[in-house]
């Protein structure tokens, strides 16, 4: 990591996020005073792509672990796993939602549709009998 140091002024603006968001992340323990760019820019990599907080958090531990880069990648490599098949699950469940509610919305637009034929039918049925009184004697 870097030793610059910025202000959450210039961090907020470069991230286009609040000074408030960055007091937070400083909170979580994700920054440090200190306000590195790296770990805040990794912070909102990781929250784009859905990590938990505490997902980040160790995420960017084993970014700041002195240890070698192939246990930091299958820790990476296996929370990303882990969050693909939470997704995977969820747009599943979208999926049948979507599904569902596609055949209710064809069944409604089947009922509307039934009904109109009625009122359709009905009105020209009112508009036979008055042409018939209309002319009668």
């Amino acid at each position: 990591m870097t030793d610059t140091r910025y202000t959450i002024t210039e961090l907020a603006r470069e991230f286009e996020i609040t000074p408030r968001a960055i007091r937070f992340y400083e909170n979580q323990g994700l920054l440090t005073p200190a306000r590195d760019r790296t770990r805040l820019k990794l912070t909102l990599r990781g929250k784009r792509l859905g990590f938990t907080l505490l997902e980040v958090s160790r995420l960017l531990d084993l970014y700041d672990s002195p240890t070698g880069t192939v246990a930091q990648l299958h820790a990476f490599l296996d929370t990303i796993a882990a969050h693909r098949a939470v997704l995977e699950a969820q747009l599943d469940d979208l999926n049948a939602t979507l599904a569902e509610l596609a055949v209710y919305e064809a069944q409604g637009r089947a009922l509307l549709s039934a009904n109109a034929e009625k009122r359709a039918r009905r009105a020209a049925v009112v508009a036979a009998s008055t042409d018939a009184d209309a002319k009668s004697p």
